[in-house]
């Protein structure tokens, strides 16, 4: 049998609206009927309906938050710096994976705005803009994560990944590689494209310098290592001598290719450089060099955005933070 208020306010001997005040506003209720309706919750082992609650308020306190692929620890810390930012609002976070399908990605937003979510935190797969505004219109904001908005429609927190992917390959550059391979993909992805316009323009510096793509079907562990095995197979002059992967999982996997059999030395023959500094990156065989991106502050600070909408407070804001160099054994100077 379900307990209700009630059941509660039948046996405390008080009324339904100073049962929902103990519940909701405990200050404005003497203290000894407090204790009382506590005791009485208690002793009936009632459970508020909160989901029935929020939604005769218009909204959940729950956010929604829709990452690209869960598997990267990039964006489960994202994820945390989330929620824990949340917490300190009452609210929670709601966690979609699309793993980078669009039709996943229009599933978790048909979801979200179904349980009429606080708000949503989203790293699209591509452009969804039309979307977002329908559920704008529908009183639940939207805060771009780990994207920049386009223009001034949506507040956003990304990193320069252009800056990135420059940074990474005037690393390489600067110790004396000049046959880059940049390693990623699908280039759909916004990110690839912006580390991979940075890669070009880093070679562009250098008149002896060369920059080779080969694309990748997801940012994945096993994508990387098979990319990797295409180059370990080459001859050695055919061979780059540096790398830039898109990201710490494929970094990983191209290092597993090239030392498997111990006939490519890294860095010796050939430097790698990851994206992200992923915890799992300074513990690789060979410690891997990448570009670090703040990504729990990146969490904390888009569910900050995305509370001043609700408030209507200020204008919406893209906020953009700088990548940093981590040099690892991966880069080392030529032996």
């Amino acid at each position: 049998m379900t307990i209700s208020v009630k059941d509660v306010a039948a046996l405390a001997r008080v009324s339904v609206g100073t049962v929902s005040n103990v519940l909701n506003r405990p200050d404005k209720v003497a203290p000894a009927t407090v204790e009382r309706v506590q005791a009485a919750i208690e002793e009936l082992g009632f459970v508020r309906n909160d989901a029935a609650r929020q939604l005769r308020a218009g909204r959940s306190r729950s956010i929604g938050l829709i990452v690209l692929d869960v598997r990267n620890p990039f964006f489960t810390d994202v994820a945390r710096g989330a929620e824990r930012r949340a917490a300190t609002g009452d609210l929670s976070i709601l966690l979609g994976n699309s793993d980078a399908d669009a039709d996943r990605e229009s599933g978790y937003l048909d979801l979200f705005e179904q349980q009429r979510v606080h708000g949503v935190l989203i790293t699209p797969v591509a452009d969804v803009s039309g979307r977002l505004e329908k559920l704008r219109a529908r009183g639940i904001p939207t805060v771009l994560v780990d994207r920049p908005s386009d223009g001034a429609d949506f507040s956003s927190v990304s990193v320069d990944d252009v800056a990135g992917g420059e940074l990474a390959v005037r690393h390489l550059l600067e110790i004396g590689r000049r046959r880059i391979a940049f390693i990623g993909g699908p280039a759909s992805v916004r990110q690839v494209a912006d580390r991979l316009e940075g890669a070009r323009r880093a070679v562009a510096e250098y008149a002896d310098a060369s920059l080779e793509v080969l694309e990748t079907a997801a940012l994945s562990v096993l994508e990387g290592r098979a990319a990797g095995e295409v180059l370990r197979d080459r001859e050695p002059g055919d061979r780059p001598d540096a790398v830039f992967a898109a990201n710490d999982l494929l970094a990983v996997g191209v290092l597993q290719a090239l030392v498997m059999r111990g006939d490519v030395a890294v860095p010796g023959d050939i430097a790698l450089i990851g994206y992200d500094d992923i915890d799992f990156s300074a513990a690789t065989v060979v410690p891997l060099s990448s570009i670090r991106q703040p990504s729990e502050l990146i969490g904390h600070r888009a569910v900050e955005l995305l509370l001043a909408e609700v408030e209507g407070a200020g204008e919406r804001e893209q906020v953009v933070f700088q990548p940093e160099l981590v040099v690892r054994e991966s880069t080392g100077a030529r032996l």
